[in-house]
């Protein structure tokens, strides 16, 4: 949903026909941290990267919103992209 929802948060960034958003979660117990990887896909020749930013984003900030009651200490860290395909630049691998 947050994807979606985009062009109504983010100046500059218009509609997309996005044809599919998967959000993937990484809970680690021993450093108590949650790993969020949202993938997204379009076929049309706009990229999508700041749709999966945001949608990572509001999935940590949804994540923080519903467990602020046990810590206040949580961070949101390091939220940035890790790869895009397709388009003019082609593939562009980040880690």
């Amino acid at each position: 949903m947050a994807a979606k929802k985009t062009p109504d948060l983010i100046p500059l960034c218009h509609p997309i026909l996005i044809s599919s958003v998967s959000i993937e979660f990484t809970p680690d117990a021993a450093s108590s941290t949650i790993g969020i990887t949202a993938t997204v896909e379009s076929i049309g020749k706009t990229g999508v990267e700041m749709e999966a930013l945001t949608a990572v984003a509001v999935t940590a900030l949804t994540i923080y919103d519903m467990c602020k009651a046990i810590d206040r200490g949580m961070k949101i860290e390091n939220i940035r992209l890790v790869k895009k395909s397709g388009g003019k630049s082609g593939t562009i691998e980040l880690e």
